[in-house]
């Protein structure tokens, strides 16, 4: 459990650290632009193998259950992690989702974190997700506060419904697909379809 906190600490605490854009500036004018970003990915990717690499040792320990969720939430939590896909794929194609969603990454973190809180009842799952949930939120919040959130804001509207957004739908379905019958359990060890 304790390279699951590390890699908790390394990973969110380096996300963290562009919600303080004093500190970022900071970072930037000591270490240059580049020496910035080769250091966030360094702490990132420590922090990301420190994390999988955490859990799964704290997964073939066995579970510490916390309480017991009902079985129907690992449907819910299946349909819930539909859109983070779309929302995901919405990122590289500019449209009325993203323009919604005003942070799709952010929206699809809190997604994904709140549909596996409610289907997984263990510590380590909760403090996993839990802590994704909780940065997430943090995260949104310290964007919505920028002065070039404001900015963007009173700059206009709402694109309509296009192109870009029916590619973003057809490219979400078919990874969620992909992920769902395939790719989880190969990855995450975990069916989705409980077969």
């Amino acid at each position: 459990m304790l390279l699951l906190v590390l890699g908790l600490i390394l990973f969110l605490g380096g996300h963290a650290v562009s919600m303080k854009r004093d500190l970022r500036a900071g970072l930037i004018a000591r270490f240059g632009d580049g020496g910035y970003k080769a250091l966030y990915s360094l702490v990132s990717l420590l922090g990301f193998v420190l994390i999988v690499y955490g859990f799964g040792a704290y997964r073939a320990n066995g579970y510490i259950p916390v309480w017991e969720p009902p079985a129907f939430t690992r449907h819910v939590a299946a349909l819930l992690n539909l859109p983070i896909f779309i929302l995901v794929a919405s990122l590289y194609l500019p449209g009325r989702i993203k323009a919604a969603a005003r942070h799709p990454m952010l929206l699809a973190v809190k997604i994904w974190a709140s549909a596996h809180l409610i289907a997984n009842g263990d510590l380590g799952s909760m403090l996993l997700f839990g802590s994704f949930l909780a940065w997430a939120v943090m995260a949104r919040i310290s964007a919505k506060r920028r002065p070039e959130a404001a900015a963007q804001l009173a700059a206009g509207g709402t694109p309509g419904f296009g192109r870009n957004d029916v590619i973003a739908i057809a490219i979400g379905l078919v990874a969620y697909g992909l992920f769902a019958f395939w790719l989880h359990p190969l990855l995450i060890g975990v069916s989705v379809t409980g077969r």
